[in-house]
C-alpha cells in the first residue's frame, strides 16, 4: 500500500522551497552545512573508488536536509546516536572532516582514535556518542540515554537515527513502547529512503510508511519530505521542544532517497527495476538545489555561491586528506584503551 502518497512520488516536490518568512542567516548555515555533507562524501566515494579507503563506506548522498534539519536544534549536551551511514549526522552536529577523513584511514587521530573506521563513529563533544553498523542496535541506547537525560532533569533529550528497514527489528518496537510507557525525551528519526539495502519497502513490508508504528505506541509523529530541510527543521523543532518540557518522545518518519548504493560509490542502478527508474528522478529533487535556489530568487545569496562552497570545502578535504595519510597508525595498546575500557 502507498501510504505515503505524494511524498513517495519523485516528479512532485522539486520546486524552491517555501522561505518566507524565515530567518536568511539561518537558512544559509543550513546551506552551507548540505553543500559541506555532499561534498565531503563525494569526495569519500572518489576515495572509495580509487581504493584509497578500503573500509566499507555507506554513503548517505541525496539525504543531506535529515540530519541538517534535526542538528539545529540540539545542543551538545544532547545524545545523538547514529547508524552504519552516519558521516552526515557526525558533520552536521560540527564534527570534524579531518577527523572523519582519519577514521576512515583508520589513523590514530580519527574521531575514534582509528578504532572503528566509516561507520564507527563518535565525538561526545558535540553531543554525538556513537553509531554502529548493526541494524537498529542503537536504538535501546539512544532510548536509554534519554531516560537518563530524564533523570538528570536538565532538559536534554536522545536522538535515534535509523532506516526503515530497521523498523523490522524487534528491539525498535520495544523501545519505542519503553519510551512511550516511561514518557522518555527521545526523537526517533527514520530516514525512510525506500530501500533497505537493495530491496524496496513494498516488497518487505505491507505499507511504505512506517510512521504506522509510531501510531501504534501513541507517540506524537510527523511525515515530511525528507528533502525538504525547512520541512525537517519545522518537525524537529516541534517534537525536541515537547520532549525537552517531559512531553514524552517524538517520531520522524523523512521520506528521501539515497543516490548511491546501499555501501560504496556506485549507484547501483541495476539493482531492481523500481531503483533503476527511480533514481534520475530523485536527483531532481535534490535539497541542495532546492534551498540554493530560494535563497537565490529572494537575494540572499548570488548565483555562483553552491559552487564557490564546494570548491573551498573541496579544497580543505584535500589538505584533510594529506594531513590524514601524514598520521600514524594507533598503537597496539589503544585496543586495550579504547575497546576494551582501560585507562582511558
Amino acid at each position: 500500500m502507498n501510504a505515503l502518497g505524494s511524498l513517495a512520488d519523485p516528479s512532485r516536490y522539486r520546486e524552491p522551497i517555501d522561505i518566507d518568512g524565515e530567518d536568511p542567516g539561518v537558512l544559509v548555515a543550513q546551506l552551507r552545512s548540505l553543500i559541506q555533507i555532499r561534498t565531503v562524501e563525494e569526495f569519500l566515494a572518489d576515495r572509495v573508488a580509487a581504493g584509497e579507503i578500503i573500509c566499507p563506506c555507506h554513503l548517505a548522498i541525496g539525504q543531506e536536509a535529515i540530519p541538517v534539519g534535526v542538528s539545529v536544534h540540539l545542543r551538545a549536551s544532547d545524545r545523538v546516536f547514529g547508524n552504519h551511514r552516519s558521516h552526515g549526522h557526525f558533520l552536521a552536529l560540527g564534527g570534524s572532516t579531518l577527523e572523519l577523513l582519519a577514521e576512515t584511514l583508520g589513523r590514530a587521530t580519527g574521531c575514534s582514535h582509528g578504532m572503528g573506521g566509516s561507520m564507527h563513529l563518535q565525538d561526545r563533544r558535540v553531543g554525538f556518542i556513537g553509531s554502529v553498523p548493526i541494524v537498529g542496535a542503537t536504538v535501546p541506547l539512544a532510548v536509554g540515554a534519554g531516560l537518563a537525560a530524564r533523570m538528570d532533569g536538565k532538559g536534554d533529550v536522545a536522538v535515534a537515527y535509523f532506516g526503515d528497514g530497521a523498523t523490522e527489528e524487534g528491539v525498535v518496537h520495544e523501545s519505542l513502547n519503553f519510551a512511550a510507557r516511561f514518557n522518555t525525551p527521545i526523537i526517533f528519526v527514520v530516514e525512510n529512503n525506500l530501500f533497505s539495502s537493495h530491496l524496496h519497502i513494498l516488497e518487505r513490508q505491507p505499507a511504505d510508511s512506517v510512521a504506522r508504528f509510531a501510531t501504534a505506541h501513541e507517540i506524537e509523529h510527523r511525515v515530511v519530505d525528507g528533502n525538504d530541510v525547512l520541512a525537517v527543521s519545522r518537525a524537529a523543532e516541534s517534537l525536541i521542544s515537547r520532549a525537552r518540557l517531559g512531553e514524552g518522545p517524538g517520531f520522524i518518519e523523512a521520506v528521501t532517497y539515497r543516490w548511491r548504493g546501499h555501501v560504496g560509490a556506485s549507484e547501483d542502478i541495476d539493482v531492481g527495476v523500481q531503483r533503476a527508474a527511480g533514481l534520475s528522478e530523485w536527483k531532481k529533487r535534490d535539497c541542495v538545489t532546492r534551498l540554493a535556489t530560494a535563497l537565490e530568487l529572494a537575494g540572499h545569496i548570488h548565483a555562483g555561491f553552491v559552487a564557490e562552497h564546494q570548491g573551498l570545502i573541496r579544497r580543505d578535504c584535500d589538505l584533510a586528506w594529506e594531513e590524514a595519510l601524514a598520521a600514524p597508525y594507533p598503537d597496539p595498546q589503544d585496543l586495550i584503551d579504547f575497546v576494551y575500557g582501560g585507562r582511558r
